[in-house]
């Protein structure tokens, strides 16, 4: 009888933040950051295990730029849920952006951590795209000196090839246009264009005609392709 008792005075605590849980998830997919905020916020106070409503939290302080909050709240989630890979694949992400801002000295010392925060969503969920991407910008934007390799981005394009291959061709695309292969890159697109059509692939090519190429005409066509397509 006491356990009965006790559900039936937890119950409307229950309706309660399902229902307030259901109006801040509203109000994220809206993009109403603030109102979803403090919904998730006041839900936490009531129930401070929650991992949806602090991975809800960390993804607004992410999409704020407040880096140390969201690095604080996916810090929590991959403290509570040691082999969610999507934890550590946002973990890794918010460090590397607070990485951007600060300065050069103590950015160097991060890199091991968000790399091997990468590392750990690809061990945790070999199928795990993003993650992917992730380490393919890291690897080329950092300077060889410091563990940038353009050798080890194309690995990861590889694995993408072989798990997606618009993403495949897409990654090694941007891996090309990094380094100034801009014809090269333009193959890459067009072959992402052929396996996927995606939205991305045809945005991708005319962005390159445009800014890279000095090409605008080309540009619209190729976009003109994509109207037309989906029409």
């Amino acid at each position: 009888m006491k356990k009965m008792a006790y559900f039936f005075l937890l119950l409307p605590l229950m309706i309660w933040s399902q229902s307030n849980f259901d109006k801040a998830e509203k109000f994220f997919k809206e993009e109403k950051f603030d109102q979803a905020q403090s919904i998730f916020e006041s839900i936490l106070k009531t129930n401070p295990s929650d991992l949806k409503t602090i991975e809800y939290l960390g993804d607004i302080a992410g999409r704020n730029k407040s880096w140390d909050k969201a690095i604080g709240y996916y810090k929590e989630l991959k403290q509570s849920k040691p082999s969610e890979a999507n934890y550590y694949y946002k973990y890794g992400g918010a460090l590397g952006m607070k990485a951007t801002q600060v300065n050069k000295f103590k950015a160097l010392g991060m890199i091991d951590e968000v790399k091997g925060s990468f590392e750990k969503a690809i061990a945790f969920n070999p199928k795990h795209i993003e993650a992917r991407w992730a380490l393919i910008e890291l690897y080329i934007q950092l300077p060889r000196v410091v563990g940038g390799s353009e050798s080890k981005a194309i690995k990861y394009s590889n694995e993408l090839l072989r798990l997606s291959p618009v993403d495949g061709y897409l990654s090694r695309g941007h891996i090309d246009e990094y380094f100034k292969r801009y014809k090269v890159a333009e193959h890459q697109y067009k072959r992402a264009i052929t396996v996927g059509g995606s939205k991305a692939s045809y945005l991708k090519l005319a962005n390159l005609y445009k800014n890279k190429m000095n090409e605008p005409e080309k540009a619209k066509s190729v976009l003109a392709e994509y109207k037309n397509k989906k029409g």
